[in-house]
This record gives structure tokens, sequence and C-alpha cells, in this order.
């Protein structure tokens, strides 16, 4: 896959740019997001405010109050904002990288600040491509930082729907767990973090302009219930989480949660899987020695 000679000076003129928010998760907003990822094996949580904020749960943190008339036919705010107006019709949240500095608590005042790093057209084998890389560094009032890499990938809309190649769901698993997905759960996830891409809760749309076979679960809800059952297993606090989104995954069946222990220690590879063995996300969490 060649690189970065397909950009365009006009695309290169967005790296470097900055954007900061301040937020916060009250104890509404926490339990509205738990209401949404958990599932019968979740641990019960006290969401008063002053309480330990689960890991990811800041992404729900910043919501972005998009007037209807700057929205795109996708739900997406409009391109040339912040990101780069680039010439793709898909856009997905295709992984990233979490650096845990610290804990934040529910109801903490927190601060983001994001910079465009870098902006790469690439030329597949389904045809041209882009990657945004954000980098994110969220503060709180309490001392606690979360540092993250961001990867956005920018996509044309194929006339049939081409699933990408599948990734095998690892070896001697540490657990196995599944976790029932609908369009309730979609819908509910989408209004906790004030999501209105409708690929996750318009089936007309997703099926019919974007040719999805059904509703997308979003990739975030994977990675925060990925993260959660890691943490339960494992007993660790991470340090360290990094993830992919390898394969897309709907509204009509059930998700694996699964996790395998790294042989050399500190760290466990898990994932989201279907019960065709082969992975949704694809993650790794490490833990301090």
């Amino acid at each position: 896959m060649s690189a970065s000679s397909l950009m365009e000076p006009d695309h290169a003129a967005w790296i470097g740019r900055t954007q900061t928010v301040e937020g916060g998760v009250t104890p509404n907003l926490a339990g509205m997001l738990g209401a949404a990822v958990g599932h019968d094996l979740s641990p019960d949580r006290d969401l008063r405010a002053g309480q330990p904020l689960p890991s990811l749960w800041h992404w729900v943190a910043f919501p972005e109050f998009v007037q209807m008339f700057d929205l795109g036919e996708d739900g997406h705010p409009a391109l040339g904002g912040f990101l780069p107006p680039l010439p793709f019709r898909r856009r997905m949240w295709a992984g990233g990288c979490v650096a845990f500095k610290g804990r934040f608590h529910v109801g903490e005042r927190l601060a983001k600040v994001s910079t465009i790093r870098a902006v790469t057209m690439k030329e597949g084998a389904t045809g041209r491509m882009a990657f945004v890389t954000v980098d994110h560094v969220t503060t709180g009032t309490e001392g606690g930082t979360v540092e993250e890499e961001q990867n956005i990938v920018y996509l044309d809309i194929p006339k049939t729907f081409r699933p990408p190649k599948q990734t095998p769901v690892p070896d001697r698993l540490a657990y196995d767990e599944r976790v029932p997905m609908n369009e309730v759960r979609l819908f509910r996830y989408s209004a906790a973090t004030y999501n209105a891409h409708r690929i996750h809760y318009d089936l007309p749309y997703a099926q019919q302009v974007e040719k999805y076979p059904g509703l997308v679960v979003h990739g975030p809800m994977q990675a925060t219930m990925a993260i959660e059952a890691a943490e339960r297993h494992t007993g660790r606090t991470p340090a360290r989480f990094s993830y992919r989104v390898v394969h897309p995954m709907f509204h009509d069946s059930d998700l694996r949660l699964v996790g395998a222990l790294d042989p050399a220690g500190g760290a466990i590879e898990i994932g989201t899987a279907t019960f065709e063995d082969y992975l949704g996300l694809k993650a790794r969490m490490e833990w301090a020695a």
C-alpha cells in the first residue's frame, strides 16, 4: 500500500491544528453509559460524584453540540471544521492507543487538547483511503491525565458490502463471555455519547446507503466492554491500552468478549469476537509491573 505521496497540499495544512474543549462525566451521564454498556457479568458500580470513573468512560465527557444544519448526510459533523474536508463519504474510528496516568472521577472537570498529527492518503486493494491521526491529552482537576492517539479512516462507500479479511480469535483463551447485542443497546450508546452517526441506529440508511448488512456496533463501545472484562478477569488497572477495529460487527449477532494472557506477563490480548471465531476489535491491555 503506497502512502503519503497522494496527500494534497490543502489537506496537509490541517496538520498541527489544535482544539481545546472542556467537559466531564456527571453521575447522570455515567448512569446512562453504564446502562448502555452493562450486561449480566458487569460489576456493580458506584457512580456517585467523586467515585473513580471506569476506564475509557472519559470518551463521553466531550459531546459535540453541532447544529442540525452543520451535520452531514451520515449524521457526523460536516468536515472542514477541526477535521480536514477529505473527499470521502465514509468516516470511521479505526483504532488508537491510550496511556493512563492517574484516574478520573465522576463529576470531575476535564479538559482535552486535541492536535492533528498526520493526514495520510493511501491506495489499497479497495481503492483510495485516508487516515487522520489525532493526539488527545485529557487532564482532570484532580491530577489525572490520559494521553491517546486516535486513528480515523476515511473511505468511499462501496457498491456492495465487502467484508475485510478475518482475524482469528487467539488460542488459549483465559475467558470467553457472551454479551447480548441489539438495536436498543446501540441506540442507548449513541444517546449516551451524543453520537448521531446513522449507521448505528438507522437501519435503512445503513443498508441502502452505506451497504452494510445491519447496524454497525460502535468501535468505542466494543473497546469499553473489552477493557472492563480484562480488568475484571486480571484484577489489574490498565497503564496502556491499544486497539484496532479489524472487522465490523452488527446488531443482529451477540458479541463475545475474549482475552488471552500474554505468556511474557504484564499484558493480556483482548477483543470482541463473533461466534464464527473472528475478531471485531483487536486490543491489548498492559499494566504496570
